[in-house]
Formats: structure tokens, sequence, C-alpha cells
């Protein structure tokens, strides 16, 4: 089995490559775990994991410019795909982050955080959301096996999904209101969150997703 780590320059890579590479280890698995920039590697791979850091504009651009673009979307159709941060928002239309258009594999927008958030003690929240918080999961899936109801992960975020349908919505956080924070729909899974800097969380979500068989 082949896993791919899209490399096209936007992301914290190495990180998520050795957490993909942690996650086997726990899977039992054997796979060839590659982080890669060329196009015929991520067509070659059977599972594709899609990270993203910075700004939407940012790599949305990169993304076209590496021209991996084409693979991706092969591999959004064909294969086991997760989306990570910036890597899931891209899925969507459209980002309010700099106007930018996504891939448009989900239907909807990414919208920023409203500016003057409090919480339930009147305390401004800072954008962006940056620390631990507790996801709901709000669908069963293979990807949560092992994983408790209410267990936390680690965001660093202004922007967040709203889908047109519910229905791709598998998970949500709480900022001061719900969002959805993990999306997907058949062999596509997503997360606002960071996998890779949210220890046994985020493994074991690897580790399931490296044991998919969507």
């Amino acid at each position: 089995m082949k896993i791919a780590v899209v490399d096209y320059g936007m992301g914290n890579l190495h990180s998520v490559l050795k957490s993909v590479q942690a996650a086997q280890k726990l899977a039992g698995t054997q796979a060839d775990i590659y982080l890669t920039d060329r196009p015929e590697a991520v067509f070659a791979a059977d599972k594709i994991v899609f990270p993203g850091q910075g700004a939407m504009p940012d790599c949305m651009a990169a993304l076209q410019s590496s021209g991996l673009g084409e693979a991706v979307a092969d591999g959004l159709k064909n294969k086991p795909f997760f989306g990570i941060c910036v890597g899931a928002q891209l899925l969507f239309d459209h980002s309010e982050e700099g106007n930018t258009a996504g891939l448009g594999w989900f239907a909807g927008e990414v919208k920023r955080f409203a500016d003057g958030l409090h919480d339930a003690n009147g305390e401004k929240l800072k954008v962006p959301h940056m620390g631990w918080n507790t996801v709901c999961q709000t669908q069963a899936h293979p990807l949560f096996q092992d994983i408790a109801q209410g267990s936390r992960f680690y965001f660093v975020h202004s922007y967040y999904f709203a889908p047109d349908n519910a229905d791709i919505v598998l998970g949500t956080s709480e900022y001061p209101q719900e969002f959805a924070c993990i999306v997907g729909k058949d062999n596509v899974f997503a997360t606002q969150f960071h996998t890779e800097k949210s220890h046994d969380g985020g493994l074991l979500l690897l580790r399931n997703f490296l044991n998919w068989k969507p």
C-alpha cells in the first residue's frame, strides 16, 4: 500500500509525515508512506493525505502552480482521502479569505469567525481560534473507532466550514457557537483541526484512515 502526503509547499509537512508513520505502527500495516511534490507519485498512491497551513489564497495558488491539482482531483474521486486544516478548507466551493475559489468537492463556504466573540462568562475570544477544543461526533464513522465522544483536538484557524449540506458534517466544535469541524462523504474525510498536533486522538484518526476501506 502506498500513502502519499501531498507536498504543494504549504503545511506542517514533515510533522504530518511523521504522524502518519507513527500511526502506521498503531495500525500494524505495511505501507510505503512518502511526502511528494510529484503528480505521478500522487496518482500512484493508494491513499492520499492532503495537509495545508497558512492563508487559503496562498495554498490554492501553490496547489495550482505545483501541477498537483489534477492528481488531487483524481484522489478525491477514486481513493481514500484525508484533508487536514487548509487542506480541508480547499475542498469547498469558496472561502471568504481572499475571496478565494476552492476545489468545489463539497458545496459550501469557508467563513471567518466574527469579531467581538465572547464565551459564556463574557470573556472575549480571540481570532484565530487556537488551542485544544472538544469535538462532538455527530455521525458514526469508521475513522472514529476507539475515539471517545467529546475527545479534544488541537485547532489553529480563523476560518471554519459552512457546508450547504448538513449530511456531510461528521463532527462539530464550539467557538462559542457550534461549527462543523469534521466533514466527509464516501471516500473523503477532512478535519479543521490538526491531527499531527492532536496527540493520541490525531494518531487514532490516522491509524483508522490507514485501515479504512471505504
